[in-house]
This record gives C-alpha cells, structure tokens and sequence, in this order.
C-alpha cells in the first residue's frame, strides 16, 4: 500500500486528467492503469460546478480519487486560495501543490513560494503533495514544513525525457522519510521502472498516456512497469561490475 498522510492507496501509479479527447476517455485510461488517484488542474478542468460536465461524475462509481492540483498558479498566495475554494466546494482536501516560476519553457516550480504554502496549507489541514525540483535540500524543508509527500520532477513537465539526473532522485529518496513520487518527464513505461528501481514510491504520469497514439494500452504498459520497477528494487539489484562473471560456477569443470 502507498500511504499518503491519512490515505492509503494499492496502487503505486498515479495519472493526470489533461490532454485527453473527453472525460470517457480520462476513465477509461484511469480505470485500466488501476491507479486510484487523479489529479486535476482546478483552474482548467470542472470538478466543481454541477451545472456543468463535471469530471467527478466520471467517477462516482469507482474507486478513484480526485487529486485537485494548483497548475496555473504562480504565487503561493494562488494556490492556498484554490485549495480552500476547492475544499469548500467539494470536501477534498488531499491536494498536489503546484507553484510554477517559469511559466513559458520549463515549467519549473518555484521552490520558494512552494515552500510559504505548504506552511499555510499544512496549518489548514491538508494532505500535501509537492511538486517541486529534484534537490534532497529543498525536498527535506518540504518535509519540514508538513508536506505528505515530496514529487521531485523527472524532467520537464510533458517533455517525455524521462530522469535526467537518477542520482538525484535517490538522494531525494535518502533525504526524506515521506513518500517520494516522481513527477513529469516521464515519457514511456521504462522511465516509470526506472524511477521505481531507483526507490521511488510511486510515479505521476499524465502527456505519456494522454498523448500516445494509443492511451489505453500505455495505461496498461504504466501499470506493468511499476509494479516491476517496484519488485526489482524490493528484490535488490546486483552490483555493476566492469568485467564479465561467469553466471555458472567454475570449480569442478570437467577436464579435457
């Protein structure tokens, strides 16, 4: 089980709800990654006027949560004001604080005005997710400052590089004792394998379903590949080594 704060999920994979055709598209892919978690970028996408297609109607029956996100914001100041609203208006209160600084290229986050967030966001109660740099320094005041789990990115968010700097992913992991989700870049099933043998507790992936040619069958390939990226960490990966070792013994060979 993956606990986040109060929560518990079975499954270590989690999606994002953008850049698909429609909302039966979103499920479908959801429902056959087996995540139990979706996030949502509140400001672009309807989950709380029920006048309106309400992406939460497309989940009622399931065991899928909603995972409100702060994409969009660029101060702190924004993102605590979308949380509260949408807390208020739907009663969640798990959330993936997002405040971006590059708004244009990179889309990396502003650390600092994450950080003055979290603060207030921890004091009203919420179960926080951050996204945030891949620096253990940063990762470790966010844990500091009450956060339930610490997101570093993969590489930018949507570009599909995958990790660029593994290292730092396992000193995020060493640095911190709350669930570590890595977080945009990923671009296929291998990189979300990668980030699980690495230590990593989950992994976020949205553009890599949403814009395969075929989402549904990349949300399968997700699910397989962090499971698998998972057992092989718990099982323990051999050492590297420079030179070749026989993979059966050598003592008793028969002599010629």
């Amino acid at each position: 089980m993956l606990e986040i704060g109060k929560y518990k999920f079975e499954s270590r994979l989690i999606v994002g709800s953008g850049k698909y055709a429609d909302f039966q598209t979103t499920r479908d892919a959801t429902i056959t990654s087996g995540s139990n978690l979706i996030t949502v970028a509140v400001r672009r996408v309807n989950i709380t006027n029920p006048n309106e297609e309400n992406l939460m109607d497309y989940f009622k029956d399931t065991d899928v949560k909603i995972l409100p996100n702060s994409a969009g914001c660029v101060t702190a100041e924004e993102a605590i004001t979308t949380f509260r609203m949408v807390r208020e208006a739907t009663g969640i209160d798990i959330v993936k604080l997002e405040v971006i600084g590059d708004t244009k290229k990179t889309l990396y986050p502003d650390v600092v005005e994450t950080l003055e967030a979290a603060k207030v966001l921890y004091k009203d109660g919420f179960t926080i997710m951050a996204y945030t740099n891949d620096d253990p320094i940063m990762a470790k005041k966010l844990e500091d400052a009450g956060v339930h789990a610490v997101m570093p990115l993969a590489a930018p968010i949507g570009s599909g590089l995958g990790i660029q700097n593994r290292y730092n992913v396992a000193f995020v992991r060493d640095a911190v004792s709350v669930p570590v989700i890595v977080d945009a870049g990923v671009g296929t099933a291998s990189d979300s394998s990668i980030a699980m043998e690495l230590g990593a507790d989950g992994v976020l992936t949205n553009t890599a379903i949403a814009g395969a040619k075929n989402p549904i069958q990349m949300a399968e390939a997700m699910k397989y590949a962090v499971k698998a990226g998972r057992l092989a960490y718990l099982s323990g990966r051999i050492p590297k080594k420079p030179y070749a070792t026989a993979s059966s013994p050598v003592d008793g060979l028969i002599q010629f």
